[in-house]
């Protein structure tokens, strides 16, 4: 296999800064304003409901704008989409910046915050992309899951930079550290090698274009299958998110406590995801599948029936290690059944069901609290994992592909 652009043996290390180092710095401008959005909007007179709106416009932004990100793909190239992606992004976070200055600031807020998201899903995709064709697949699922860590990494640290500039700047010192983060990221992003035209295989006549709707078709089998697992693991990431500062509440902890607990769950997270990409590469992609969904779900489980500090920590802890352990292991199987030709639209479709996913766990969530209790509604998740595990157990090994792992 060769380098990107060049006839050299392919050598993760060559492109490294390049490829990672944007991800870490796009999740650090992510991670600076996260925890000052909703407070942003409340500033700027919004309720409470309609500050959480304007939060969940990010992620509604990179849900429904992931279709039209693999065109932009396309159209634009992988490097240059990456550097759009940040620099879009970072004029973004200069106008939430200075959002408080204007006359409609709250609509200058929610239009920034999704702009956020649709740039995310278009970093996403094309970074997604290219490492699928620049990395060998021996290799594919130690990249992937790098990749997935880092960003990780960078979400972590960000709050932590937000925080410190705002003991000079005030609240919007967050936003300038993203634009700066975004900058950054742009800048590095130039330095992506390009990757080496492939080789004409067919007569030089390749056919027409696949579109969004011909690959939806030609795949659907793997979209039905693979695809719904994926869907159900996205659920379970995204509402481990909210169920623990929730059960930490229904157990009367301080927010201090609450923070700690969240903290090192994310903290085992952050730590496990080269093994775990190792582990893929050399054994298969269930290996680290089902053995994540089942711990993570076994933890949400566990979760309504800890009563104290010390047993929600465990839970918790439980959760990061499975999460941490299946970093990367929603892109790798997207890479792995992906077609050379149409992968961006393949892609872009994969991304909107992980990211429809990630919508509806905490909607499932919500529901089952309000019909029952906040145990029940916790427990009911757990079981999303348990049926991702199935799921991934049965058609992993069975749904035949033309790559061997």
């Amino acid at each position: 296999m060769t380098s990107p652009g060049g006839s050299e043996p392919f050598n993760l290390r060559s492109i490294a800064v390049a490829a990672f180092g944007p991800t870490l710095l796009f999740g650090l401008g992510q991670g600076a304003i996260l925890p000052v959005v909703a407070l942003t909007a409340r500033d700027l007179g919004a309720t409470v409901a309609v500050a959480a709106l304007i939060v969940t416009l990010m992620g509604l932004g990179s849900w429904f704008f992931n279709l039209p990100a693999s065109l932009v793909t396309l159209k634009f190239g992988e490097r240059w989409s990456i550097v759009g992606a940040s620099v879009a992004a970072g004029l973004a976070l200069a106008a939430a910046g200075l959002s408080s200055l204007a006359p409609n600031g709250l609509v200058l807020l929610a239009v920034a915050m999704t702009v956020v998201g649709m740039s995310g899903s278009v970093f996403g995709l094309a970074r997604q992309k290219y490492l699928t064709e620049a990395v060998p697949v021996e290799f594919r699922a130690r990249a992937l899951s790098t990749l997935g860590g880092v960003n990780r990494i960078g979400v972590f640290i960000g709050p932590f930079l937000g925080a410190a500039v705002m003991q000079f700047g005030g609240i919007n010192g967050a936003y300038w550290v993203g634009v700066v983060a975004m900058a950054a990221a742009a800048l590095l992003s130039l330095t992506i090698p390009d990757l080496a035209a492939p080789d004409a295989t067919d007569g030089g006549n390749p056919g027409p274009q696949p579109t969004l709707r011909s690959v939806a078709v030609s795949h659907a089998g793997v979209f039905l299958s693979v695809g719904i697992g994926i869907l159900l693991l996205s659920a379970l990431r995204s509402s481990r998110q909210v169920v623990i500062p929730l059960w930490a509440d229904h157990l009367g902890m301080d927010a201090t406590s609450a923070s700690l607990i969240y903290g090192l769950s994310g903290a085992i997270d952050m730590l496990v995801f080269y093994p775990a990409g190792k582990l893929m590469d050399r054994k298969g992609r269930q290996f680290v599948a089902v053995p994540s969904t089942l711990l993570m779900g076994a933890a949400l489980v566990l979760i309504p029936l800890t009563g104290s500090f010390t047993g929600l920590l465990l839970a918790s802890l439980l959760i990061g290690f499975g999460n941490g352990i299946s970093s990367g292991l929603v892109m790798t199987l997207g890479a792995d059944f992906s077609p050379d030709r149409g992968r961006g639209q393949f892609l872009g479709l994969w991304r909107f069901m992980a990211d429809a996913g990630s919508t509806g766990g905490p909607l499932l969530l919500s529901g089952v609290t309000a019909a029952a209790s906040l145990g029940v509604g916790i427990s009911a998740t757990g079981i999303l994992g348990f049926a991702a595990a199935a799921v991934f157990a049965v058609v992993i090994p069975r749904l035949k592909h033309r790559r061997n792992y």
